[in-house]
């Protein structure tokens, strides 16, 4: 039952992902992402790690996307104009699509001999990411808060209409 589930959340994931590049329009390639989003808190909640399957749902499922829509709703969108070379990228494209098609199949049949993995104890619980995020990685996790704020300050002031007086 686990493997039919995983192959579901896996198509819905690739489905969201070729919908988010096939559109045209960028409001609806950001809503393209959810579905991958949430099915992937659904992987993760196979791989026995629900806290981070959950907070993968609630964190970019639900606020990231929002924060795209609204970014997207600041731009002003022009038109497309025609764009020239369509061959060559569609054929980087075709290129690149294989290669990865074969790095699959390749651990995918390396895989498939061995059994499942036992996650080690706590493994994927608010314990033992509060322990990685504040003992080990303390440094890289401010250096990330740093880096937000600056964003946020950015965007703040990117939005904020001047006076033309």
């Amino acid at each position: 039952m686990a493997v039919l589930i995983f192959f579901f959340l896996s198509a819905l994931c690739l489905a969201g992902v070729l919908g988010m590049i096939l559109s045209r329009n960028p409001a609806y390639s950001a809503l393209w992402l959810v579905p991958s989003f949430a099915s992937l808190g659904g992987l993760f909640g196979l791989l026995d790690a629900p806290f981070i399957g959950v907070v993968q749902v609630i964190i970019y499922a639900g606020a990231v996307m929002v924060l795209f829509l609204f970014v997207l709703m600041m731009i002003p969108l022009r038109p497309e104009a025609p764009r020239r070379g369509r061959r060559v990228f569609l054929s980087l494209s075709v290129l690149l699509a294989a290669g990865l098609a074969v790095l699959i199949f390749l651990s995918l049949s390396a895989s498939f001999g061995a059994g499942p993995a036992a996650a080690p104890e706590g493994f994927g619980g608010p314990k033992e990411i509060g322990r990685l995020l504040f003992r080990d990685f303390l440094y890289p996790f401010e250096i990330t808060s740093l880096v937000i704020m600056a964003a946020l300050v950015g965007a703040i002031v990117l939005a904020k209409k001047r006076d033309r007086s």
